[in-house]
């Protein structure tokens, strides 16, 4: 049965150098096809643990300019997309505060239509003699009507003492 690595190794192998046969003991089994306990029993992982703390690294300075022109060339064309997609959503704002209004507009008409019909009901004649009535209201007598003019400013006065 193969391995990744075996089948891996068919693609990774430098062509026309020799294959050497892998790494493997001999394990003398005393059946021929008997399967070890552990498959890949016979490779080994060594760990080498490696200390990065005392390193510094080496700045670039064609890194931090590279930097620098992504940040404006994205500020730019943020800058560019704002700019293109302002008058379309000032459209929509200005349509939803026109829509707004009407609706406004519209509640106002009614409240003065209601206004309107309660002022016809209070200011009906048949109402205004029924509370006339109520309240013991009287036409006065055509003798104490006294008509305002300027020329009969005198008059007035002399009504008066």
């Amino acid at each position: 049965m193969a391995t990744l690595a075996t089948i891996l190794d068919r693609f990774m192998a430098v062509k026309g150098s020799e294959r050497t046969a892998p790494r493997t003991r001999v394990m003398e089994l005393e059946d021929p096809f008997a399967i070890p306990q552990f498959p890949n029993e016979d490779v080994f992982f060594y760990i080498k643990r490696i200390n990065n703390a005392n390193v510094l690294r080496e700045t670039d300075p064609a890194a931090r300019r590279t930097c620098w022109k992504l940040i404006g060339s994205t500020f730019g064309l943020a800058t560019v997309v704002i700019g293109l997609l302002f008058p379309t959503l000032n459209g929509l704002v200005t349509g939803y505060k026109m829509e707004a209004l009407r609706q406004e507009r519209a509640r106002l008409e009614l409240d003065r239509a209601a206004l309107e019909l309660q002022e016809s009901r209070l200011l009906n004649p048949a109402r205004l003699e029924e509370l006339a009535r109520i309240q013991r209201f009287v036409d006065p007598a055509p003798q104490s009507v006294v008509y305002l003019d300027a020329k009969q400013d005198s008059v007035l006065q002399a009504a008066r003492r």
